[in-house]
């Protein structure tokens, strides 16, 4: 399959195009009414679909055929992570997380965090983009961003790791992690964790953890992990 993806999240209760999908299948691709086009919910399931209506404001389509697509790894990865001072290389990490693939992305704020908010919206249409054009049917959840440490008092069902640059003992995560196993991996902002953070984190059950020998940005801490679990699995 290599064809061009409409995102409509609500496909199987509404089967109007969402309008910029709709411009986009209209207008610039100049379909027309009974044409197939290939629709996903971003939910794990591609839709055959033919257009009914080819206008580019209400674009309507019939469903011809559901097809579930597996996500390709079978655990659940998530990656919290302390946006950067530069939105662009967290923008970048979305993206290539998202064709490498990640379940969620969870921004946090931290003590030497230098970037307080972000725009979700954004990052939800570049996590839409990178879902298609890496033919993709599962969009991964973007949390709103919260601290440090109301973060780290949630429940999780795995292993979870903390990734810090203190001179203490820790373990390469391909030696700690266990094949197949959900994943929470907390990255720090570029000052890193403070010292009392990597104590808060550990004793609610994170493992310390090096990605290696390189001191690495947020950004590339962040999609090294999350490469690293799927070449483990």
């Amino acid at each position: 399959m290599d064809k061009t993806i409409f995102f409509t999240p609500d496909i199987l209760s509404n089967l109007e195009l969402p309008v910029e999908e709709a411009l986009h299948c209209i207008k610039v691709l100049r379909k027309k009414e009974g044409d197939e086009i290939l629709l996903t919910d971003g939910k794990g399931f591609f839709y055959d679909a033919e257009i009914m209506q080819a206008n580019p404001k209400h674009c309507i389509v019939n469903i011809l055929k559901t097809i579930e697509q597996p996500k390709g790894w079978d655990f659940n990865l998530q990656i919290a992570f302390a946006p950067t001072k530069n939105i662009d290389r967290i923008e970048w990490f979305a993206e290539k997380a998202t064709e490498i693939g990640i379940d969620r992305l969870s921004p946090i704020l931290c003590q030497h965090s230098e970037r307080k908010e972000i725009k979700a919206q954004r990052i939800e249409k570049i996590l839409v983009s990178a879902m298609k054009q890496s033919q993709k049917a599962l969009l991964p959840q973007l949390d709103d961003i919260q601290s440090f440490s109301k973060f780290i008092k949630q429940e999780y069902d795995g292993q979870k790791f903390i990734a810090h640059c203190y001179p203490q003992e820790k373990v390469l995560l391909k030696d700690i992690y266990k094949k197949g196993s959900n994943a929470l991996i907390l990255i720090g902002p570029e000052g890193d964790f403070s010292e009392e953070e990597v104590k808060m984190a550990i004793d609610h059950g994170f493992k310390p953890i090096s990605l290696g020998d390189s001191r690495l940005r947020t950004e590339t801490a962040a999609l090294v992990a999350c490469h690293t679990l799927h070449v483990l699995s």
